[in-house]
C-alpha cells in the first residue's frame, strides 16, 4: 500500500510539474476562415494579448472552405496537447453539421471559452431602392427571386438567420454561399451579389465610406455600430433573433488543468480594456462562457438549429 501511495504521489507531482511548465512552446491557432473576415481579425487581435498572458507565441493558420468545416476537420487531426487550438465562430460547429456530412460533432471538442458575440447584418449598395429595414423587406417581398444574398455557406448560421427572417415575411431571395465574411464582402463590393450577409466588422469601413448601407441586423435590438440598421424587434421579428458568436476550442480529451488555464487566460484577455474597445469598433461585445457552461450553450444551439434546418429542408 505504501508503495502504491508513493507511486500515486509521484504521478500527481509529475502532472503538476507538467502543468506548471505549460506552455513550453508556441501554440498553433487554426482559424477556419479566410484572412480578413470577422473571426480572423478578432482572433488575431486576441492572440496578441494572449501571447503576453501565456508567455508564448501563437502561430495563426487560416484554413477556409466548406463554411468552416474544412479548417475544423483539419484541426481535428491534432492531438489534445494544449498546443493546438481552434478560434472559430459558431456556424462550423452548430450549423454546418446539420447540412453537411462532417468528420466531427459537438463531442469532438474540449470547450475552452467563448469570447464575443454580435449580430449578423444585411447590407446593400447605395443605389438599392430602400433606405430602412422595413423598406428593404418590402422590396424583397415585392420581387420574389430577384435578389441574391451572399452568406457564409450552405446551411451556415448567416443563411439560417436570413431565412428565418425571410420565411416569416414570405420572402424569396437567392442564397449564394462563400467561404466566409471576407469572401462574401469581396463579391458584394464587386457586384456579384446584391446583398451582403455576414458579420458586421468586415463591412463597417464600407458603411463609413458610403459604399454600403446596412439596413437590418439579426439581433432583436439595434447595434450601436450600425445606427441605420433596424433590429428585429422593431420589425416585429424579435423571435427570429440569430447571433454570431466566437469561441476557442481544443480537441476532445485535453487535460482539464490546461483547459482551465487557457480559459482563465482568455477571460483576462477578452476583458482587457483594449480588446473591449476593439470589439466595440467591430460591433461586438465580450461574452466569456467557459467549460461545462460553454458545452451546454453549444449543445442547446446545435439542437435548436437542427430543428430550423429540418424546417428549411436543409438536412444532411
Amino acid at each position: 500500500m505504501k508503495t502504491l501511495l508513493i507511486g500515486a504521489s509521484a504521478l500527481a507531482l509529475s502532472a503538476v510539474a507538467a502543468f506548471a511548465e505549460y506552455p513550453e512552446r508556441a501554440i498553433e491557432v487554426t482559424i477556419p476562415a479566410p484572412a480578413g473576415g470577422g473571426t480572423d481579425t478578432s482572433a488575431r487581435k486576441l492572440a496578441t494579448l494572449l501571447e503576453e498572458e501565456l508567455g508564448t507565441s501563437l502561430a495563426i493558420l487560416n484554413v477556409a472552405g466548406g463554411g468552416g468545416s474544412v479548417g475544423v476537420t483539419q484541426f481535428m487531426m491534432d492531438k489534445p496537447t494544449g498546443y493546438s487550438l481552434l478560434a472559430t465562430w459558431n456556424s462550423p460547429i452548430t450549423t454546418v453539421p446539420q447540412v453537411q456530412n462532417v468528420a466531427y460533432d459537438i463531442d469532438s471538442f474540449t470547450p475552452i471559452a467563448s469570447t464575443s458575440e454580435t449580430a449578423y447584418t444585411m447590407c446593400v449598395s447605395p443605389d438599392f431602392p430602400a433606405e430602412t429595414g422595413e423598406e428593404f423587406l418590402a422590396e424583397l417581398a415585392a420581387n420574389p427571386g430577384k435578389y441574391t444574398y451572399g452568406n457564409d455557406g450552405i446551411g451556415g448560421t448567416m443563411q439560417m438567420a436570413a431565412e428565418r427572417i425571410f420565411q416569416a415575411k414570405e420572402i424569396e431571395a437567392v442564397a449564394i454561399p462563400f467561404g466566409g465574411a471576407g469572401e462574401t464582402l469581396q463579391n458584394f463590393l464587386g457586384g456579384h451579389v446584391d446583398i451582403y450577409g455576414g458579420s458586421i466588422s468586415p463591412v463597417l469601413p464600407y458603411t463609413e465610406s458610403g459604399e454600403a448601407k446596412c439596413l437590418i441586423v439579426t439581433s432583436a435590438n439595434p447595434v450601436e455600430a450600425l445606427p441605420k440598421a433596424a433590429g428585429l424587434e422593431e420589425l416585429g421579428l424579435g423571435a427570429e433573433e440569430t447571433l454570431l458568436w466566437r469561441m476557442v476550442l481544443a480537441p476532445a480529451g485535453l487535460d482539464p488543468a490546461i483547459a482551465e488555464r487557457l480559459a482563465a487566460a482568455l477571460e483576462t484577455t477578452v476583458n482587457d480594456p483594449s480588446y473591449v474597445e476593439f470589439l466595440a469598433t467591430k460591433g461586438e461585445i465580450p461574452n466569456v462562457v467557459t467549460g461545462d457552461a460553454l458545452a451546454e450553450r453549444l449543445r442547446n444551439e446545435y439542437d435548436a438549429l437542427a430543428k430550423v434546418a429540418e424546417k428549411l429542408g436543409l438536412g444532411s
